[in-house]
């Protein structure tokens, strides 16, 4: 049996131990512990890593602290547009989502996307309607409204700044959230959701729902969810500059992550970082910022985490 395990992200960005209190940080370690759990019983199981990824995410999605689903950021229309994207590393199946509004859990769409239909990226109008026959969970504009991402928005609305959900500082892009997993038949997954940058204009998609980019899962090496500056990551196609240090450089997962978060992408300009785990089980959590809300489990460890140790 394959030593199974999972790994997921809430964001990174300037999250400063000195301005958290004791009461929120442990609000926030309970949703990462209870959105990872979701998906480690699935595997436990004997469940996939496909299932197992959307169950960490769609926890995340229902959740406001984290700008994605419910929590998501208001556009500079005040509404909310969603990217999701999820992969599959046994045959590199791949579904998502871009600029959807009123889905629920845009994660779900996004496997939706990969099993039944020829495409890989649907984005708005044209992605609720693929969605309709399939009985997708909508939710109104009241459900994602959240007085904090509000207060955000309010402070930059008709300004050409923007921000992401962990950063009180314009044009720090650092936000999403994700999942990667192997489960005990050898595969990997990876999944990957945001609702993008505070206050951003002209139909703006980030990294989330690029295949690559944002997102990446092969059995022959490893399972990427990125967060953070969406532009840099896709110049970098950072989730696939891992593997493919890993493919054709016979690099670890180890080493190729922290080479591509903490030299190829800081080359670049950009902040992030990114959950991995490989198809030995061995899981990655490298950050080139101030923090990352993470946490992790396999059958011999776990982990809820949010500073650099």
């Amino acid at each position: 049996m394959y030593n199974y395990g999972i790994a997921i992200h809430g964001g990174a960005g300037t999250i400063s131990k000195s301005l958290m209190s004791e009461e929120k940080e442990k609000t926030y370690v309970e949703a990462l512990t209870k959105a990872r759990d979701a998906g480690y019983a699935i595997l436990r199981g004997g469940g996939s890593s496909i299932d197992a990824v959307v169950a960490s995410v769609s926890s995340l999605e229902d959740c406001p602290l984290f700008n994605a689903g419910k929590g998501a950021v208001f556009n500079a229309e005040g509404s909310h547009e969603l990217d999701a994207s999820i992969m599959s590393g046994k045959a590199l199946d791949a579904g998502a989502v871009a600029a959807v509004q009123g889905v629920k859990n845009p994660i779900q769409l996004a496997k939706l996307v990969m099993v039944h239909s020829d495409h890989i990226l649907l984005m708005g109008e044209g992605a609720l309607k693929f969605a309709k026959p399939y009985n997708v969970a909508m939710e109104n504009a009241e459900y994602f409204h959240d007085d904090h991402r509000f207060n955000q928005w309010q402070r930059m609305k008709g300004s050409d700044d923007f921000q992401l959900d962990h950063s009180d500082k314009p044009k720090q892009y650092l936000g999403t959230v994700g999942a990667v997993a192997l489960d005990s038949h050898g595969d990997l997954a990876a999944a990957t959701s945001t609702g993008g940058m505070t206050n951003k204009k002209f139909g703006r998609i980030g990294d989330s729902p690029i295949i690559g980019a944002g997102t990446y899962a092969n059995n022959n090496t490893c399972a990427i969810s990125c967060t953070g500056s969406g532009e840099y990551l896709m110049k970098g196609v950072t989730a696939y500059d891992i593997s493919c240090m890993m493919e054709y450089g016979g690099m670890s997962l180890y080493d190729a992550s922290h080479q591509s978060i903490n030299t190829h992408l800081l080359k670049l300009g950009g902040d992030g970082g990114v959950v991995g785990i490989d198809r030995k089980g061995n899981i990655v959590m490298p950050f080139n910022c101030e923090g990352m809300y993470r946490a992790s489990k396999n059958r011999n460890a776990s982990n809820v985490l949010i500073y650099k140790v």
